[in-house]
């Protein structure tokens, strides 16, 4: 690699770090910077995903505060999140990358709409509890957050692309948390599903990588990841939830104009 590519991937893992810890769009950054140095598609994502397993730990680290008193839902969703990103990593290995990018946008589109709506149906669901008598979750409520939890880890282990969009907009409509707590708790089912995947990825398909390239974001997402987290944190719920929409918009467009 020449001194630029270093640099450039370096400081697309910072970027990527920072943004994942805040709302989670980060591979939009990365991968098309591996894309344009040459790296084939496959390799670009299997590395990227390992790369990114640092500032997701550190973006989780900073949001620890904000996952306090969240243990019971960690210990429902994190097994689903591992069992979605196995899934998603066998899917990357054998299906074409087609098959989820076509699909893509459409996810977004959905996520960004939850996320603007999301204090309504907040509101709506704790008024729905509240005349019954009964503030947590149905089990119907805990199985459709379990199962939607399945569905986003598959989707991480197979694009990975916005998955944090995507947890936030759903998730943050379906429990009774701030934005800001569900931020935090995206931030470790990212994790948990980007560990496995790259996990995977060095399992089976080590000889597709470029540990190189992975290396540099490896090192440049740790540092964004931690900027990330304490910027995040500071950010009002409309302003966050205002950067989660304008980012999604440039992921849709980013991925639909390629």
């Amino acid at each position: 690699m020449s001194t630029f590519e270093v640099v450039a991937i370096s400081l697309a893992g910072v970027g990527a770090g920072a943004i994942n810890a805040v709302v989670g769009s980060g591979t939009l950054i990365t991968f098309p910077t591996l894309i344009y140095f040459g790296f084939p598609p496959v390799t670009a994502t299997m590395s990227n995903a390992i790369g990114l397993v640092p500032g997701s730990f550190s973006g989780t680290w900073g949001y620890r505060r904000e996952l306090a008193g969240q243990r019971r839902r960690v210990l429902q969703l994190v097994p689903a999140s591992l069992l979605g990103a196995l899934t998603g990593s066998w899917l990357l290995l054998h299906l074409p990358a087609e098959t989820f990018e076509a699909v893509v946008p459409v996810l977004l589109v959905l996520a960004l709409v939850l996320v603007v709506v999301q204090p309504r149906i907040q509101d709506a669901i704790t008024r729905r509890r509240e005349r019954r008598g009964k503030m947590e979750a149905s089990r119907g409520q805990v199985t459709a957050i379990v199962a939607v939890t399945y569905l986003m880890g598959c989707y991480g282990g197979y694009f990975a692309a916005a998955q944090g969009i995507l947890l936030v907009g759903l998730l943050g409509s379906l429990l009774p948390e701030s934005l800001q707590r569900v931020n935090a708790l995206k931030n470790l089912l990212t994790l948990v599903v980007n560990a496995v995947a790259a996990a995977a990825y060095a399992l089976v398909a080590y000889d597709r990588l470029s540990w190189e390239a992975a290396g540099l974001i490896a090192a440049g997402s740790l540092v964004g990841g931690t900027i990330g987290a304490s910027v995040g944190r500071r950010l009002p719920a409309p302003v966050l939830r205002g950067i989660i929409v304008l980012l999604g918009i440039v992921g849709i467009w980013r991925i639909v104009g390629g």
